[in-house]
C-alpha cells in the first residue's frame, strides 16, 4: 500500500470515530477496552494524534512526552477529538516525502512519513473499531489489504521488539493465516524466551495456526475479538491473548 492510501484511511476512520463517539456519548463504556469510557478513548487517540503530528511538522529526533488532552466532555470533547484529527491529517499531506523524525519500529518502512501515516491509520482504526463497539451496531469494514498490513506491522513490528512479553520457555512456532489475502497472507511467529520472530511465509512445522479472514485476524490479535478459528495447541492462542498488549 502506498503512503497516500494511509493517508485516505486515517482521514475516513478518524471520521468514521468520532461520529461513533458522538452517538455513543463520552460516558459510555467501552467493551473492547474495559477500563475506558468514551472519553477516555477520545482523549487517548487525539492526544495521540497531536503527538504524532508534532513530531512530523518539527521533525523531531527523539519522542516529545504526550501531551495532556483538555479537561472537556462530551460535545467539546468530541469536537476537540476531530480538531486533533484534522491537524494530524493535514500535517501528514503538508510534509515534505523526505522529512526526517523519530520513529519506533523495526520493520522496514520507506520513509518516515510513510511511517506515521501507516501507523496512525491503523492507531485511528482500531480506535475507531472501540468506538463504535461503545455505540453499538454493525462496525464499519476493514479491506482486506489494509487489515493484512496490520497483521503484518504487529506481528513484525511491535512485536519484534525487546518489550513484547509474549514469551515461550521453550521454542514454539504460530501460525497465523488469513484466508481471503492471497499466498503471501500467512506469517509464522516463532516464539522463545526472546523477542518473537516472524517471517512472512508458511515454512516450517507449527504447533497451532490461527485462520480466518484478514479483517477477522486483524481485530482478534489486536485483542477486540475473539480469534476465528485456532488448530493445534490451543494455548498458544490464549498465551497471544495474555500477553499481547501493546
Amino acid at each position: 500500500m502506498e503512503t497516500a492510501d494511509f493517508l485516505q484511511i486515517l482521514d475516513r476512520e478518524g471520521r468514521l470515530l468520532a461520529a461513533a463517539a458522538a452517538e455513543a456519548g463520552t460516558g459510555a463504556k467501552v467493551p473492547t477496552c474495559p477500563q475506558w469510557q468514551v472519553g477516555d478513548l477520545v482523549r487517548h487517540t487525539g492526544a495521540v494524534h497531536r503527538w504524532a503530528a508534532a513530531l512530523v511538522a518539527e521533525g523531531l529526533t527523539a519522542p516529545p512526552p504526550l501531551g495532556d488532552a483538555p479537561d472537556l466532555d462530551g460535545a467539546e470533547l468530541v469536537d476537540w477529538y476531530r480538531d486533533s484529527h484534522r491537524l494530524l491529517v493535514d500535517t501528514l499531506a503538508a510534509a515534505p516525502a523526505d522529512v526526517e523524525c523519530w520513529t519506533f519500529l523495526p520493520a522496514p518502512c520507506p520513509s518516515p512519513l510513510a511511517f506515521w501515516t501507516r501507523r496512525q491509520a491503523h492507531e485511528t482504526t482500531v480506535h475507531r473499531y472501540d468506538a463504535e463497539a461503545a455505540r453499538g451496531g454493525t462496525p464499519s469494514p476493514i479491506a482486506t489489504d489494509f487489515a493484512a498490513d496490520g497483521i503484518d506491522e504487529l506481528l513484525r513490528g511491535f512485536h519484534a521488539r525487546s518489550r513484547s512479553k509474549v514469551r515461550t520457555e521453550r521454542p514454539r512456532a504460530l501460525r497465523v493465516r488469513a484466508v481471503d489475502g492471497g499466498a503471501d497472507a500467512v506469517w509464522t511467529v516463532r516464539l522463545s524466551a526472546e523477542p518473537p520472530v516472524t517471517s512472512r511465509d508458511g515454512s516450517g512445522e507449527a504447533e497451532a495456526e490461527l485462520t480466518g479472514t484478514a479483517d477477522q485476524l486483524y481485530l482478534a490479535l489486536w485483542n477486540r475479538t475473539p480469534v476465528p478459528s485456532v488448530t493445534g495447541d490451543r494455548s498458544l492462542a490464549a498465551l497471544w491473548r495474555e500477553k499481547s498488549g501493546i
